[in-house]
């Protein structure tokens, strides 16, 4: 799996158990309406960003090693493109 998807999967099961325990904690008092559901969405969001900022450095590492090591191929491959072309 590729080291986005991973990151990306990690992110989204952050915010859900951020999102449940608000919900299920507490929030629970609020009525189920667009305004509760889209409080507790913004708040669990903040909450599940700076969990991810301690709890998912390895993957965020293993992400940006990769993006930088696909961005050098590519910027090899249009040099190689450029040489091929000027003769």
């Amino acid at each position: 799996m590729s080291p986005l998807v991973r990151y990306t999967l990690a992110r989204l099961a952050l915010f859900a158990l951020a999102f449940g325990l608000l919900w299920g904690a507490g929030w629970s008092f609020l009525v189920w309406d667009e305004v509760s559901v889209l409080s507790t969405a913004l708040v669990a969001l903040a909450l599940s960003g700076i969990a991810s900022w301690f709890l998912l450095q390895r993957l965020r590492d293993e992400l940006s090693t990769h993006v930088a090591g696909r961005a050098a191929r590519v910027a090899g491959a249009i040099e190689e493109s450029r040489r091929a072309e000027d003769p």
